[in-house]
C-alpha cells in the first residue's frame, strides 16, 4: 500500500474539493431544512464521474475503487456537504451487483446508479436483530407454481428510501440440505406491491429522512436475487465492507470540515490582545483532534486498498478499525470545534451545531463502536467472546 497519494488520487481530491465548496455548507444547509436532498450536488457530481468512479468502466464507471470513492465523500464532507447515499447506492448497492449480480442486472443499474438518474437504498437492520446480523427474521421463500420468491420481514432505519429506485434487500431462505436460514439479497422496486414504507420522526437533521420497511409476501421474479443463492456471507459482506470503508470517509470529511472552521476562527478571534488560538489550552486540543483524524484516514486508505485488491478477509478487519477510529476522531472533532467558538459554535451562521449528532452516527452505524470492540477482541486478538 502506497503511503504517499498518487498523482491521480491528488487531483481527484482537489477536483471534488472544488465541487464540494462551490455548493458549500450553506447550500447543504438549506436542503436538509427544505427537507430534500441535495439533488443539485448530486446530479452534477454524477455528471463529472464521482459517483460511479467505483463502478466497471463497461458499465458506465470510471474503473476505480473504493479508494477513489472514499476521496470523493471525503472531501464532499470536508467541504460541509456530506452525501449519505453516496456510502449506499454506488458503494454497497454498486458494489454488490458489480462483483455478484447477473449481466442483465449490472446492465439495468451500475450505469444508472454512476451516471445518477437511479439511487438504490439499503435494507439489513431489523427491529428485533440490531447488530446481530444472524438473528435477521426477513424471509425469502419460493412460490412452487411460479419460481417467483416471496418476502416477508420488516427493515428499520433505511436510509433514503422515498428517493431511491430500489432497495437491496437482506433475506433469509432456507438451506434445503440442513434447513437453516442463509442470507441472500434481493432488488426490491419502490412501487412493488406488499413494500411499503413508514418515515421514522428522528430529531436528527440530515438530508436522507429514515424509514421502517414492511414487506408482506411482497412478490419478486425470480431474477430479484443478486447472484447465488448459496454464497450467503460472501455476498452480503462484499457490501458491508464498503460500508464501514465509507462511513470513515464520511466521519473523516465532517471531522475535518468541523476543525477547519475551528481553526479559522481560532486564527481569526482575539481576546486579551491576542488570537486565542495561540494558547495552548485552544491550540493542543484542535492539534490532537487533527493527529486522530490524519490517523483514523490513514486506516481507512488501507482498509480500502486491501478491499480493492481482493483481500476481504483483511479488508474486513481493516474496515472495522477504520470505522472506529474515524467515529471517535469524528466526534472529538466536532466537539471540540464547536467548544473552540463557544456560543457562536451553536449558531446557524458556522454550521457546526447540527454535526453534534451526525458526527454521532458514525459511532452508531452501520455497526456500533462496542460490535467493534468485540470482533477486534476475539477476531483480532483470539480472546473468548462475551456473547
Amino acid at each position: 500500500m502506497p503511503l504517499i497519494e498518487s498523482e491521480e488520487h491528488k487531483a481527484l481530491r482537489a477536483a471534488v474539493s472544488a465541487l464540494g465548496h462551490k455548493y458549500g455548507r450553506a447550500y447543504f444547509t438549506r436542503t436538509v431544512e427544505e427537507g430534500r436532498p441535495a439533488t443539485e450536488l448530486w446530479s452534477e457530481a454524477a455528471k463529472l464521474g464521482y459517483l460511479g468512479v467505483n463502478l466497471p468502466e463497461e458499465h458506465g464507471g470510471g474503473g476505480g475503487g473504493i479508494a477513489e470513492l472514499s476521496i470523493v465523500l471525503e472531501e464532499l464532507g470536508a467541504a460541509g456537504c456530506p452525501l449519505l447515499l453516496m456510502v449506499v447506492s454506488p458503494a454497497i448497492c454498486g458494489t454488490v451487483i458489480a462483483r455478484f449480480g447477473t449481466e442483465e442486472q449490472k446492465r439495468a443499474w451500475l450505469p444508472a446508479l454512476a451516471d445518477g438518474t437511479r439511487v438504490m437504498a439499503f435494507g439489513i437492520t431489523e427491529p428485533d436483530a440490531g447488530s446481530n446480523s444472524h438473528r435477521i427474521t426477513t424471509t425469502a421463500r419460493r412460490d412452487p407454481a411460479t419460481g417467483d420468491w416471496l418476502l416477508t420481514g420488516r427493515k428499520v432505519f433505511v436510509s433514503g428510501v422515498d428517493i431511491a429506485d430500489a432497495t437491496l434487500i437482506v433475506g433469509r431462505t432456507e438451506d434445503a440440505r440442513t434447513g437453516r436460514l442463509k442470507p441472500c439479497l434481493f432488488i426490491v422496486p419502490r412501487d412493488t406491491p406488499g413494500f411499503q414504507r413508514h418515515k421514522i420522526d428522528m430529531e436528527l437533521s440530515a438530508a436522507e429522512k429514515q424509514f421502517e420497511l414492511v414487506l408482506d409476501d411482497t412478490r419478486l421474479p425470480a431474477d430479484a436475487l443478486v447472484g447465488d443463492e448459496d454464497a450467503g456471507l460472501l455476498q452480503l459482506f462484499a457490501g458491508l465492507n464498503p460500508e464501514r470503508i465509507m462511513t470513515a470517509a464520511f466521519a473523516i470529511g465532517m471531522g475535518r470540515f468541523a476543525l477547519s472552521r475551528a481553526a479559522e476562527y481560532a486564527r481569526e478571534r482575539t481576546v486579551w490582545k491576542a488570537p486565542i488560538g495561540s494558547h495552548q489550552a485552544i491550540a493542543h486540543p484542535l492539534a490532537q483532534a487533527h493527529i486522530d483524524l490524519e490517523l483514523a484516514r490513514l486506516m481507512m486508505q488501507k482498509a480500502a486498498h486491501l478491499y480493492d485488491a481482493g483481500d476481504d478477509v483483511g479488508a474486513g478487519e481493516a474496515a472495522n478499525m477504520a470505522k472506529y477510529a474515524a467515529g471517535e476522531a469524528c466526534v472529538k472533532a466536532v466537539d471540540q470545534a464547536v467548544h473552540t467558538l463557544g456560543g457562536n459554535g451553536l449558531t446557524r451562521e458556522f454550521g457546526l451545531a447540527s454535526l453534534i449528532t451526525a458526527a454521532r452516527v458514525s459511532r452508531i452505524a452501520p455497526v456500533s463502536r462496542e460490535m467493534i470492540l468485540n470482533y477486534v477482541s476475539h477476531q483480532t486478538l483470539g480472546l473468548p467472546k462475551s456473547y
